[in-house]
């Protein structure tokens, strides 16, 4: 089993010490959020809150993830960083292919691109992207980043996207991961057909089982099911020895773990000094017993 520290919306200055200290504590990967803008007025609902409420976003501090991921990769050597997850269909794809090579590059392979749709309508019409489309554009923007991140030139000719032979570089030596995110049976195949790996979003843990089974299912209906797969979840069974194995059992690989609750409107007042705290004895509990 691996481990993933997530912190978010907090002091930006927090980053890299938090890293520093993720990485000689034991973790395997840090969760770095993505979050573009906060509309005065919105209808969406985040889902995986308990309330569907998204004001605990207002005014929060979101580093973009293509510039926070290289300085945290500076002052680390071993820790991955995990998206979780980038809005990929509202960005362009061969700009999100430019950021995440320049990215993997910078941090010697150590990028997970975390994907998602996008559960904030108003991030699409901001951005002048088609929203019904998004399903679409989600599955070829992921071709056209493994195309062009495979080196060489590559075209593609979809039905959203349209490219002439293109190449960039560099690139890594090694394919950047791609997870996909998401709890519908939309995203959930599309985990299982084209992902390097699958991203849960937290909500009810009871649905947890649920969500693991129609995954395996939509793998071996995809024919994807002996392939290495990563299954990165949140639940409360990570803090104790025995949940640990039971997940272990349901097939999840990493597990995401945070310290404190992130639904809370307003900044984020607790020190860095009880973050390093929380984030130690984290893992001389359950991280060097499991």
């Amino acid at each position: 089993m691996r481990f993933s520290y997530a912190e978010s919306m907090t002091d930006p200055s927090f980053y890299a010490p938090l890293a520093r200290a993720a990485e000689e504590a034991g973790y395997d990967s840090m969760i770095v959020p993505d979050s573009i803008c906060y509309p005065r007025h919105a209808v969406s609902r985040y889902p995986f809150s308990p309330d569907g409420s998204r004001e605990f976003l207002e005014d929060k501090p979101f580093l973009e993830p293509f510039s926070l991921i290289p300085a945290l990769g500076a002052v680390t050597s071993r820790l991955r960083f995990v998206t979780f997850v980038l809005k990929l269909p509202v960005r362009d794809p061969v700009l999100v292919a430019k950021q995440a090579t320049s990215t993997a590059v910078l941090t010697g392979g150590r990028l997970v691109l975390g994907t998602g749709v996008s559960p904030w309508r108003e991030d699409y019409e901001v951005l002048g992207v088609d929203w019904a489309s998004r399903g679409q554009r989600m599955d070829e923007s992921i071709a056209i980043l493994r195309g062009l991140a495979a080196g060489g030139y590559f075209e593609f000719h979809g039905k959203v996207f349209d490219l002439p032979l293109v190449k960039i570089a560099p690139v890594p030596p090694d394919p950047i991961p791609v997870l996909i995110g998401g709890h519908s049976d939309a995203a959930l195949r599309r985990a299982a057909r084209l992902g390097d790996g699958w991203l849960h979003g937290g909500g009810d843990p009871a649905d947890l089982p649920g969500l693991l089974s129609r995954l395996a299912r939509f793998r071996r209906e995809e024919g994807t099911g002996d392939r290495p797969f990563e299954v990165h979840v949140i639940s409360a069974e990570a803090y104790t020895a025995d949940g640990v194995g039971r997940l272990a059992d349901y097939g999840v690989t990493d597990l995401v773990v945070g310290f404190r609750w992130p639904y809370v409107t307003g900044p984020d007042t607790e020190p860095l000094e009880r973050k390093l705290d929380s984030l130690r004895r984290f893992a001389d509990d359950i991280i060097a017993r499991v």
